[in-house]
């Protein structure tokens, strides 16, 4: 999405070119595969781990540091696994997309109207609002050490990343059309 809103933005005469259906399909290509493998890798070292304690998952679903809690091993490999995963992986994809939004940023700057600059900002801020809400609220998942992470905090942190963004793409993004915008204001007038 960040690439897409580059190109759109920062070069709209090249974006046939740039974001054509071949660059599209390889981009799909390459989340997919990289989803796998990451999550192959952590399904194959938690298949190693053996399980002696309770069996109930403090959490509304089953993820990696909430298998680790209930471990009976030493589990410090898995955990600097998933830090410099964290870090590579969701750390990568978040400074590809600073980059490409600084850049952005930049370009929007320097146009000559004020009403092209906003409406170029109005495209950009959900994005940036939900990747933002996405990585905080992972990040203070899978980046704190699972011994001492309290389980209300982390079930709390992980409705936000697991449930909040995709509930709230849809209302953002069809915000920014004019019916939906209409149809909100008829409602809320006769509410009011």
């Amino acid at each position: 999405m960040a690439l897409n809103r580059y190109v759109a933005i920062c070069q709209p005469l090249h974006y046939p070119v740039v974001m054509n259906p071949r660059v599209c399909v390889q981009m799909t290509l390459a989340s997919t595969l990289s989803g796998l493998v990451y999550s192959g890798v952590y399904t194959g070292n938690t298949f190693r781990l053996p399980f002696c304690q309770s069996n109930v998952v403090q959490k509304f679903f089953c993820d990696i540091p909430s298998l680790l809690k209930l471990s009976c091993s030493d589990t410090l490999g898995n955990e600097v696994l998933i830090l410099v995963s964290a870090v590579l992986v969701v750390g990568g994809c978040f400074a590809f997309i600073i980059m490409s939004y600084s850049r952005i940023l930049s370009s929007v700057l320097r146009f000559p109207t004020s009403g092209k600059q906003v409406k170029a900002f109005s495209t950009c801020v959900p994005h940036i609002l939900v990747v933002t809400l996405f990585v905080s609220s992972d990040s203070a998942v899978y980046l704190k050490p699972t011994s001492n992470s309290p389980t209300v905090q982390d079930m709390i942190a992980s409705v936000f990343y697991s449930i909040v963004p995709p509930f709230f793409n849809p209302i953002i993004y069809s915000l920014r059309n004019k019916q939906i915008k209409e149809a909100v204001k008829r409602i809320m007038n006769r509410k009011l």
